[in-house]
Formats: structure tokens, C-alpha cells, sequence
């Protein structure tokens, strides 16, 4: 296959990826603490298809980096609404380890634990946090929980050197692979309140309506050097034989 043939394939695959993208931010757009991630393409020089790529194509994915860009805040009035002001992220516990995120939308199980959306405990500092009266919750500014008039826990929130690195394990969970956390700082827990996503679906339509078209152009460029160009060649080397 001609050289020009893989540079067409490898900007259709960039750009499927790109589509995948899009629709992952725009299916979030109502998820609270959701961020949305920017991509980059590498270039893949042909000598180096075995190692870099299973297919050769000419551009490979350079990877994502997290848009921690911080979303609305908007009041709910709801207890266990919890919301960051600045950065920092949320600890929680799953059971593939200790996970970070920016949804604050918690509640309380059978047995009082206070958990996300997703079930995984939210962790204080002193490990769990459980509560005995979900009906008389109030959240302070430092992150403690307050119980009635027990303080039930403080919400442990911490930071990275550099967030944009982190994994995305689900739309709003992330894990640190080699950052250690650190307790935040310069940050404010806001209770009754949650965080939006940062994705503009304007933007995002219109970054989609983009990626399509190039995508379109793309397809018809291979079909013209598959089809018409590929096969006038065949047909006048046929004529010649």
C-alpha cells in the first residue's frame, strides 16, 4: 500500500479518537465534578511502526492531560452536596485502592458511611467517615463534618504537583500511578453546594462538528486514491501489458 494511503488511515484514527473524546465530555456535561481532557498526536516515523504502533499508520496518540479548569459552583441546599473551591481532590476508598475526585454529591449507607455516587467510602482523616444523623449534617469551611453537635470527621482533600497527570479511572475518578499526595492548601470546603463540569457543550459541539468534517475528508481523500487513482494506474499498466 502506497505511503499516502497510511497517512490518510492515521488521520482518520486520530481523529476517532478525538470523536471518542467529545462524546465522553458531552455525555458529562451534567456531571458534577467532571473535567474534561485535551489529547495530543506524536508523530511515528516508519522506521519505528514495530515498536510504537500495532498498525502502521503515521500518527500515534502523544496522550491526555486533564483540563482542571474549575467548573460552576452551584448551591443545592442538600446536606451532603460538598464542593472545593480551588484545587484539591476528594479521597475515597474502592476496591481497587485509594481513589481521588471533584464530585462532592455524597450520602450516607445503612450503617452511616458516608459514600459517593459510586459507593466508595469517603475518607477523613481519621480514616471512613461515619455519620449517625444524615438528617442534621452540616459541613464547615475546613472540610469537618458536623454530626448534630458531634464532629464526625474532617474531609481529607489533597493536591498533586501535577494533577493533569492523573488517570482517569471512571468519568469523575482518578488515580495517582507515581504522584504522591499532599494535603491541600489555599483551598475551601463548600457545603450545600456542588461543582458542574468544566465542559462547555457549545465548544464541544462545535470541536465536534470540526473533527467530523476533517474525518469526511479524510475518507473521501483514501477513497479517491483507492479507487480512482489506484485503479487508472492498474488499468493503464494492464493496457501496456
Amino acid at each position: 500500500m502506497a505511503g499516502g494511503h497510511y497517512i490518510a488511515l492515521s488521520g482518520m484514527r486520530a481523529r476517532l479518537d478525538e470523536l471518542d473524546r467529545l462524546s465522553s465530555d458531552i455525555a458529562n456535561a451534567g456531571t458534577a465534578g467532571y473535567k474534561t481532557e485535551r489529547t495530543t498526536d506524536a508523530q511515528a516515523d516508519r522506521p519505528q511502526f514495530a515498536a510504537a504502533l500495532r498498525t502502521a499508520i503515521d500518527v500515534a496518540p502523544g496522550g491526555r492531560k486533564l483540563n482542571l479548569t474549575g467548573g460552576p459552583i452551584n448551591t443545592t441546599g442538600r446536606a451532603l452536596d460538598v464542593a472545593i473551591e480551588g484545587g484539591g481532590f476528594f479521597v475515597v476508598q474502592t476496591a481497587a485502592g485509594t481513589r481521588y475526585t471533584r464530585n462532592g454529591r455524597f450520602s450516607v449507607t445503612g450503617d452511616g458511611t458516608l459514600v459517593t455516587d459510586d459507593g466508595a467510602a469517603v475518607l477523613g482523616n481519621d480514616g471512613p467517615i461515619k455519620l449517625t444523623r444524615s438528617g442534621d449534617v452540616r459541613v464547615d469551611a475546613d472540610g469537618s463534618i458536623r454530626d448534630g453537635q458531634t464532629v464526625a470527621g474532617r474531609l481529607t482533600v489533597v493536591q498533586f504537583a501535577d494533577p493533569s497527570q492523573l488517570t482517569r479511572e471512571t468519568g469523575v475518578l482518578f488515580r495517582s500511578d507515581a504522584q504522591p499526595a499532599a494535603p491541600a492548601t489555599d483551598v475551601t470546603v463548600k457545603g450545600g453546594a456542588l461543582e458542574e463540569s468544566n465542559v462547555s457543550v457549545v465548544e464541544r459541539v462545535a470541536e465536534l462538528t470540526n473533527v467530523t468534517r476533517s474525518f469526511e475528508a479524510l475518507q473521501k481523500a483514501l477513497s479517491l486514491m483507492m479507487n480512482d487513482v489506484d485503479g487508472r494506474a492498474v488499468d493503464q499498466l494492464g493496457r501496456r501489458g
